[in-house]
């Protein structure tokens, strides 16, 4: 079964960076979000390489140009539009998407996906 939550305001992600987000009650995994403009792309944070959080510190999701999602672990990048992984050794899986939408008053809402 899957629930809409609130996740947060659109201007608690400053744009053009990415932000973490604990795990939802009742779920294993923290969500990362990182916002361009007025779009919101939110994923599971957890590398598909070995399961492991994307980040080493808060917030350290994105890469230097600021173009990629990278895993601190091992430097895996991958795409924010979609999650890809264009290099390192998960190269060609992706991410795991989470349904986001801005409200029109300003709410980050998700649809939580079961089992994370």
């Amino acid at each position: 079964m899957t629930e809409t939550r609130i996740l947060c305001r659109l201007e608690d992600i400053p744009d053009g960076q990415a932000r973490g987000f604990p795990p939802p009650p009742g779920c294993f995994t923290g969500l990362v979000a990182v916002r361009r403009g007025g779009t919101v792309h939110v994923y599971v944070n957890s590398c598909p390489h070995i399961g492991i959080p994307l980040e080493s510190l808060p917030d350290r999701f994105l890469d230097g140009a600021r173009r990629h999602l990278v895993c601190t672990a091992h430097g895996a990048r991958f795409r924010i539009e979609d999650g890809f992984c264009v290099s390192g050794p998960c190269a060609g899986d992706a991410l795991e998407g989470v349904e986001a939408r801005v409200e029109e008053d300003g709410r980050v809402t998700v649809v939580v996906p079961e089992g994370i």
